[in-house]
């Protein structure tokens, strides 16, 4: 009460701020006349005197409101657009790093020039980050324009660029691209074996188009580069069998043994997206598998032989029940192919992980890939909270303010709209069944095509807008349709949607880019007839000047019509997304409704709203194909989808705290490794590595303070022999001076050591030397960091089971991951002194020979992949690597030095041993602990 009293006087924070910036607008309205006066040269020159007083120590923030007054005549000149007030607005809320919601038609890309222009004088680089290729490209060559006729340089970051473009496309002042590709990047980066193969500089400021669409639908799809691992394939066509011989239970047992509709094999969880086996699933399971010899009999699937049959299980039972063709994926050119929920677009080269993928493949009949193993990934909140400043756009982000907020410290900006808007929102209307909505939607369609007004109908599925489609065609409505199968044809089908007695149908409209104008996108189709060269410049400038004499007739049709009118055939999980779909009429204050059609089959109200509706129905005595239209229910939708988001919101924010813990543990090896790549010399590093292995070597056998009765002198000259091709009389030292002491043969044991490393040195020179070592110390932290997050994967797959013990997860979780990461640093040094003290060398050229071999193995990974693998869709956890994946992995060391670099144990070939097996080397040592240490 008290807060709605002060927010009367005072205004809301958001009216404070825009308040605020109006000030500034006014400021730089004043600077217009003097800036118009100014040659073209003139206003070129000041871009190199803004930058001499950037340099000179002068503040972005001072210089503000000339570098907008510049930009925005530029604009007015190379352009023909100059910006509105209110977009002044919108990029001062950019430049001091928030979002700022702006409604479609607005023109964000214009506004994006503002902040992109005055933050890129600094000379650190900008990026502006959109969702697609397309878009990246199309708002790159559109405002490059602008930016070089200012002397700024534009680069283009897409996907499948060559390395030297990409290095060129950093390097200019400005680059657009997508999330994707710049996360990609940042990840390839931190795999590469010379300074001059990365492509990125340091993270200065990035303005985020379509932010919601970035930082919250896909927050909880991680980027992954991965390499293939062991090959299953003949697992998931034979498990693919199962579930068709699973039947569903209805109903869940409780306490006292009720609940139960109809039994079966396995629960489903649609509000949680997860399958399991019942008692009895379990049992029939493990006997169809001990039919087919897949399992011994009598045996059980949690036997630990059997752990990985249960993975595949439950990867085909999520196959066969949660995901569906043209829904969650679908079969294009023998591939199966992801549908993003949010946006209905197609995404080719990602995969879903943990098997899915697989299970999927086999289900639909199609060749069935390899499943991989991580080598990098990072979450698209860890890689964007890396930027120093960080802004973001779009036309819908109020919903999820707080989201914004909390996790990425963004205040969230409603800007003003240009003209007032005029769209008419009208009431839900509710149906008993799915036939009945289609019913009034097919009415309402055929009303606005008899009276001329275009009509845009969203769907929430490929499904849906293709039994759409194939009802309008029933009812000879001519229409388009608009989804991830019509990407190629998506630009020309929306330049025209809002023509007179258009019909369009959209699967969710998200990230189109493309504004529906009134009439008809008038330079939309003019830019099609300017690109054929076939057609003659007259006849050119004939056809486009006639396009817009047609527009304007059509326009005013249009708009007496009563503009765009939105259909809406179900409600999305995001309010969000329902208010994008809406957002495409009314644009700029021209006239437009919408309305949602929705039936009680549909899975929001089905499995949040459903019984109470449909009560409400039942109360009101509904009859067949009457609506229901009441605030109340609209509310009660709302409120479903409210608790959607709620549950969305804490999934991200946990994927976050799990992930905050290996971003803590990527930020040191990523430090560490540039920090290897930039050192000339790592010479201080390798020998205090060198120095604490061996101290820990001694002190196992002759601990620190102990007396001579506690020391095993022939353990350690054992050891040390043939762990490190040390040769050392130290029983000989011991008889022969009764007062040793520990560190007397510690200090004989470290000396030892030095002499033969500088040995080595000596034979091959330092500088060789030094490149052979960097190699190595870069291949074993690339592949036990591999090793690593393959460790992490499998902790986090089973951390919740610790919340029976009574026990936090989370807390578990960070504990056990920090150990994993202390003993993968000590595996660290271990290694690279092992191979660095073992390497027997001739000459300089078979030492550069064994670190090129290193490198390149190291450095081109075979069959790549890049993910965007969506977990949470999946209901599965980050793709886990098999045992004998990690095993493989695990020897790559001594399969890189190959012939120029062996290892001289004793024996020579090590014979295939039980990591807990006597070493055969003879020490009595365990094989894990002696020359086990090496795979």
């Amino acid at each position: 009460m008290t807060t709605g009293f002060l927010q009367k006087i005072f205004g809301s924070r958001n009216q404070r701020l825009v308040k605020q910036y109006q000030k500034t607008v006014a400021t730089i309205n004043a600077l217009e006349t003097q800036i118009e006066q100014l040659t073209d040269d003139q206003l070129r020159g000041k871009t190199d005197e803004f930058r001499q007083r950037v340099a000179a120590g002068e503040s972005l923030d001072k210089l503000l409101p000339e570098a907008f007054a510049v930009c925005r005549e530029a604009s007015r000149r190379v352009l023909k657009m100059r910006h509105f007030d209110v977009q002044m607005i919108g990029g001062m809320v950019l430049h001091y790093g928030k979002i700022a919601e702006m409604r479609t038609g607005e023109g964000k890309t214009l506004v994006a020039t503002l902040p992109v222009y005055l933050n890129a004088l600094a000379g650190r680089g900008v990026h502006v980050v959109t969702v697609n290729d397309y878009l990246a490209q199309r708002d790159a060559e559109w405002m490059a324009r602008l930016y070089n006729f200012l002397g700024l340089s534009v680069g283009i970051n897409l996907s499948g660029m060559e390395h030297d473009q990409k290095q060129q496309a950093y390097a200019a002042d400005i680059t657009y691209g997508t999330n994707n590709e710049f996360g990609f990047d940042y990840l390839r980066d931190n795999m590469v074996y010379e300074t001059d193969a990365r492509v990125q500089r340091a993270l200065n400021f990035a303005v985020v188009d379509e932010v919601d669409s970035i930082l919250i639908d896909e927050a909880r799809t991680p980027l992954i580069i991965s390499g293939q691992a062991e090959d299953h394939t003949e697992l998931y066509v034979r498990m693919n069998a199962l579930p068709p011989l699973l039947e569903r239970q209805i109903g869940e047992e409780k306490a006292d043994g009720t609940g139960v509709e109809k039994p079966g094999d396995y629960t489903l969880d649609e509000k949680a997206r997860q399958v399991f086996l019942t008692e009895s699933g379990h049992e029939k399971a493990e006997r169809l598998l001990a039919e087919w010899g897949l399992i011994g009999e009598g045996e059980s699937l949690y036997a630990p032989q059997n752990i990985t049959l249960m993975h595949h299980v439950y990867a085909a039972l999520r196959a066969h029940t949660l995901f569906h063709k043209d829904q969650h994926y679908v079969v294009q050119n023998g591939e199966v192919v992801i549908v993003d929920e949010f946006t209905g677009r197609l995404m080719a080269g990602r995969r879903w992980s943990d098997g899915l993928h697989q299970a999927v493949e086999a289900k639909e009949h199609v060749k069935i890939q390899s499943e991989n193993q991580t080598l990098a990934s990072i979450t698209f909140q860890n890689y964007f909270r890396m930027y120093a400043k960080l802004a973001g756009m779009t036309g819908t982000a109020d919903t999820e303010a707080y989201e914004f907020n909390e996790i990425y410290g963004l205040e969230t900006v409603v800007i003003p709209t240009n003209r007032p808007p005029k769209r008419i929102d009208k009431q839900d209307q509710i149906y008993k069944t799915a036939k009945e909505r289609y019913d009034a939607v097919i009415r309402d369609i055929r009303d606005c095509y008899e009276r001329g007004q275009p009509v845009l109908v969203g769907t929430t599925s490929i499904e849906n807008s293709e039994l759409l489609s194939h009802l309008l065609k029933q009812a000879g409505l001519p229409h388009e349709v608009l989804n991830a199968k019509q990407h190629e044809r998506e630009a020309a089908i929306v330049a025209e949607a809002g023509r007179p007695k258009r019909i369009t149908i959209a699967t969710n409209m998200a990230g189109r880019g493309t504004d529906i104008v009134l009439g008809g996108n008038a330079e939309k189709q003019a830019a099609f007839i300017d690109a054929d060269d076939a057609i003659p410049a007259d006849e050119k400038a004939r056809r486009i000047k006639q396009l817009h004499d047609e527009w304007e007739t059509l326009h005013e049709q249009v708009k007496a019509a009563g503009g765009l009118h939105i259909i809406g055939t179900e409600r999305h999980e995001s309010r969000r997304i329902d208010n994008q779909l809406r957002g495409r009429a009314g644009r700029q204050g021209d006239p437009g409704s919408s309305r949602f059609y929705l039936s009680l089959d549909d899975p929001l109200l089905r499995i949040f709203a459903g019984d109470r509706v449909r009560s409400i129905m039942d109360r009101l005595k509904m009859p067949e194909g009457e609506a229901i239209e009441a605030g109340i229910v609209t509310r009660s939708i709302e409120s479903a989808q409210r608790k959607v988001e709620a549950r969305n919101f804490d999934i991200r924010k946990q994927l976050l705290e799990y992930d905050d813990v290996s971003n803590d543990q990527r930020k040191v090896i990523y430090q560490q490794r540039n920090e290897l790549l930039e050192a000339h010399d790592i010479t201080e590093t390798i020998t205090a590595m060198r120095h604490g292995v061996i101290t820990e070597v001694v002190r196992q056998f002759v601990p620190e303070g102990s007396i001579e009765e506690q020391w095993d002198v022939p353990e350690l000259e054992e050891a040390l022999r043939n762990d490190w091709q040390l040769d050392l009389a130290i029983q000989e030292m011991v008889n022969e001076s009764s007062s040793i002491t520990a560190e007397e043969i510690l200090d004989a044991v470290t000396t030892a050591a030095d002499e033969q490393y500088d040995a080595k040195v000596a034979l091959v020179g330092r500088e060789s030397f030094s490149a052979f070592e960097r190699s190595v110390m870069l291949q074993t932290v690339d592949r036990l960091w591999r090793e690593h997050l393959a460790a992490l994967d499998h902790l986090r797959q089973g951390i919740h089971l610790r919340g029976y013990a009574q026990k936090n997860p989370k807390q578990e979780y960070k504990r056990e991951a920090f150990e994993l990461f202390a003993a993968m640093l000590d595996a660290i040094k271990q290694e690279v002194t092992r191979v660095v003290m073992n390497v027997q060398i001739q000459s300089p050229e078979q030492l550069e020979e064994a670190a090129e071999q290193i490198e390149e193995r190291g450095g081109h990974l075979e069959n790549v992949e890049y993910q965007h693998a969506d977990y949470a869709d999946a209901g599965a956890p980050v793709a886990n690597v098999t045992a004998a994946a990690a095993a493989t992995a695990a020897t790559a060391t001594a399969d890189m030095v190959g012939s120029a670099m062996t290892h001289s144990g004793p024996g020579g070939e090590m014979p295939k041993v039980g990591r807990n097996d006597p070493c055969p080397c003879g020490s009595g040592k365990k094989y894990k602990q002696c020359h086990g240490k090496l795979s």
